[in-house]
C-alpha cells in the first residue's frame, strides 16, 4: 500500500488510499432506490436480524438468498416472500441449507446463488450467522483433572469467527465477478459484506467470554478488510447492534436488561438497510441501541436530556457512528455511550426492573422496549 502525508499537520494518514468514505451524518435519510435488483446473500438468514433484513430488501426489490440450519423457517420465510403482495413476480427469493462452519456447505450455498441469481452474480453478502453460549461453558472448564482432558466447547468460536471466516473469504472472490451495469461498460455494480458483531465487540460483556471475543473478533476482521477489500472494488461494512430483544438474547440476558432499556429490531434494519442501500459509504461502522433523546453539547458531543421540557433541537437517536479507525475514540465513544444508558436506566427506577423481572418469569411476558 501506498502511503502519503494528507494531515495538515504531517501526519500520515490512508484514508484516501483505501477509499474510505467520510463519517454518515446520520440525520440525513438515504435513497433505497439501490436495493432493487440487487442479489443479497444472508447467512443465518431464518430468523432474527437476518430474516428481518430479508423481508425489509425483499419489500424493496431485492433478490435473496438465505443460508441457515433452520430448514422449516428458512423455507417459511421464502414461501412469504414468495406471496407477499409487495413483492414483485419478478424477484427471486431461495433458501439452502448450511452450516457456516462447514467449508463445503458455504460453497455450496455461494455457487447455488450465482445460478439462482437472475443476473448471474451477487451484490451483496451479510455474514449474519452467529450464536450465544447460554451454559457459558468455556468460563467453567469441568473434568481437566483426568489423564486426557477434553479441549473447551468452542461452538461459538466456530460459528462467530470460522464461519464468518469462510463467509467472507467466499465474499471476497464472488463478488468482483457480478460484472457491471446493464448499459454501461465503465461503472460495475455495487459489490458489499456486512459483517454482524455487538456491542460486544466494542465492551466487555460478563459471563459470554466466548461470544464477547468472537465479536472483538469480527471488529479485528472488519479493520483489517477495510484496509484492502478497496483493491477488488469491494466495500465493506458493520453493525454493531446492542441488547436487542430477538431469540439470540436469552431470558437469563433480559434479566440482566431488568428495568435498563433495549434496542429495537426496526432500528437495525434501518442501520443495515442505510450500509446496504447507500453504495458511498465505506468502511464505516454504526452502533444500535435504545433511543435516547440528545442534543449536541456546546464540545460538540451529545448530551442525554432528560425529564421535563425538551428543547427545540434535541433528537431522538438510535443509531451512533464508531469512528473505528482509531481505537481511542472507540474507548471515549463506549464509555460516553454506558454512561447515558446508566441514566437512563436510573431515570426508570425499580418499578420498571419489577416489572421487567415479573414478565421474563412469571407471565412469560416481555415487557415492550421502552421510548
Amino acid at each position: 500500500m501506498v502511503f502519503s502525508v494528507d494531515n495538515d499537520d504531517g501526519s500520515w494518514s490512508v484514508v484516501e488510499k483505501i477509499k474510505q468514505s467520510p463519517p454518515i451524518d446520520l440525520t440525513k435519510p438515504y435513497d433505497t432506490a439501490s436495493l432493487a435488483g440487487k442479489t443479497i446473500l444472508i447467512t443465518g438468514g431464518a430468523s432474527g436480524f437476518g430474516a428481518a433484513f430479508a423481508r425489509h430488501w425483499a419489500a424493496h426489490g431485492s433478490h435473496i438468498i438465505i443460508g441457515d440450519v433452520n430448514d422449516a423457517a428458512g423455507e417459511e420465510l421464502v414461501a412469504e416472500l414468495r406471496s407477499s403482495s409487495s413483492s414483485s413476480k419478478t424477484q427471486h427469493f431461495y433458501y439452502q441449507h448450511c452450516d457456516v462452519t462447514s467449508w463445503e456447505q458455504q460453497v455450496s450455498l455461494f455457487k447455488f446463488a450465482v445460478q439462482a441469481s437472475p443476473t448471474g452474480g451477487i451484490d451483496g453478502v451479510v455474514a449474519g450467522a452467529g450464536i450465544v453460549d447460554l451454559g457459558n461453558e468455556f468460563d467453567t472448564p469441568r473434568r481437566l483433572d483426568v489423564d486426557s482432558p477434553p479441549p473447551p466447547p468452542l461452538k461459538v468460536i466456530n460459528v462467530n469467527v470460522m464461519g464468518v471466516m469462510y463467509t467472507t473469504h467466499l465474499a471476497l472472490y464472488y463478488l468482483p465477478r457480478n460484472g457491471t451495469r446493464s448499459g454501461t461498460d465503465q461503472q460495475t455494480k455495487d459489490r458489499h459484506i456486512l459483517l454482524v458483531s455487538s456491542i460486544a465487540g466494542l465492551a466487555p460483556l460478563a459471563g459470554q467470554t466466548e461470544y464477547c471475543a468472537s465479536k472483538h473478533a469480527v471488529m479485528g476482521l472488519f479493520r483489517s478488510l477495510r484496509g484492502t477489500s478497496w483493491r477488488r472494488g469491494v466495500r465493506v461494512n458493520v453493525i454493531n447492534p446492542y441488547f436487542v430483544d430477538t431469540a439470540l438474547l436469552p431470558n437469563a440476558g433480559l434479566a440482566l436488561l431488568a428495568g435498563a432499556p433495549r434496542g429495537e429490531l426496526k432500528d437495525v434494519v434501518d442501520a443495515a438497510t442505510r450500509l446496504m442501500a447507500d453504495e458511498e459509504v465505506v468502511g464505516r461502522a454504526l452502533v444500535i441501541g435504545p433511543k435516547m433523546r440528545v442534543v449536541d453539547g456546546d464540545d460538540g458531543e451529545p448530551r442525554l436530556v432528560e425529564d421535563g421540557a425538551a428543547p427545540e433541537n434535541a433528537r431522538q437517536q438510535a443509531v451512533w457512528e464508531i469512528y473505528g479507525h482509531d481505537y481511542a475514540r472507540v474507548d471515549v465513544f463506549v464509555y460516553r455511550y454506558i454512561a447515558m444508558l446508566n441514566v437512563m436506566k436510573n431515570a426508570m427506577g425499580l418499578m420498571s426492573t419489577v416489572k421487567d423481572l415479573w414478565g421474563i418469569y412469571v407471565t412469560g411476558k416481555k415487557a415492550a422496549p421502552k421510548k
